[in-house]
């Protein structure tokens, strides 16, 4: 019984030891590098609850990124949308953005906040594209295609927790990225996508424990080096997921009930992301 007691008290130790150990060597990984970004969410506390490993990883200094935001919608379904647009900036500056202009929050009726709602892709497409590739429309197909971004990050085909919402933004930045595309055949898309990977019901609520997992998977995945590395994966430390936390507690009041605690405390999208470059044909 004693040394069933002392094995289960190394259960612990042994698990925070992995943890750092991953935080530590996914910290030497590929990782973009002087690069425009724009992470693209539906819905204020996105940032916070699904990409913060991602944003603080990003933000880093050294690394010499611009990390924007852009929020399709205020999330105004419980009338909050006013004071949801203000978290969500006290958020991405808790998180290492530069500073408040790099948050746009729309308030459009075409992106309402919505469980069933499924938006347009091509009204994203759109308004993607006289955001981030303004001169695309006037310049003639043996231009070279160019946009103010380099690198737009968002959600994958199931969106994590397959709510619509988050699924059309993936939808709409496809449409975004082919509609760049479409007088400029045979040259590079001048802007590279990536899509945060979703998984299955336990490893979502693994917190930590998938890491390991999530490295090993992606140490036998196909990998792309140089400029746009793929696929990105970080693992925050400590530091960094206290930071996450603090994104939604100290910024995100208002969302913060029963469920959302459970949340930031066992969701492995609070500790790590693993994101995948989506080839556009």
């Amino acid at each position: 019984m004693e040394m069933r007691g002392l094995y289960l008290a190394a259960i612990p130790i042994i698990i925070s030891i992995l943890w750092l150990y991953t935080s530590v060597l996914t910290s030497s990984f590929p990782m973009l590098r002087n690069k425009r970004i724009c992470l693209l969410i539906a819905h204020p506390d996105d940032e916070a609850m699904f990409f913060a490993p991602t944003v603080l990883a990003l933000t880093r200094p050294e690394l010499g990124n611009h990390v924007k935001i852009l929020c399709l919608s205020s999330g105004d379904a419980d009338g909050l949308g006013h004071i949801r647009k203000q978290e969500l900036v006290k958020s991405g500056l808790l998180l290492g953005l530069r500073n408040a202009d790099d948050v746009l929050v729309l308030d459009d009726e075409r992106f309402p906040d919505s469980m069933i709602k499924t938006w347009d892709s091509k009204a994203i497409a759109t308004l993607l594209a006289s955001t981030f590739a303004p001169k695309m429309a006037k310049m003639g197909a043996k231009s070279t295609p160019q946009a103010n971004i380099d690198v737009l990050i968002t959600f994958d085909t199931t969106g994590v927790s397959s709510h619509p919402n988050h699924i059309s933004l993936y939808h709409g930045g496809i449409a975004f990225l082919k509609q760049i595309m479409q007088k400029h055949s045979g040259w590079e898309n001048p802007i590279k996508m990536y899509t945060l990977s979703s998984v299955n019901m336990a490893r979502k609520y693994a917190s930590i424990l998938d890491a390991p997992l999530t490295i090993a998977r992606t140490a036998f995945s196909n990998k792309e080096a140089g400029e746009f590395p793929a696929p990105l994966l970080v693992v925050s430390g400590v530091g960094g997921c206290r930071k996450a936390q603090k994104a939604m507690t100290d910024a995100h009041e208002s969302q913060m009930r029963w469920f959302r605690w459970g949340w930031i405390s066992v969701s492995r999208y609070m500790v790590l992301n693993d994101l995948k470059k989506v080839k556009v044909v």
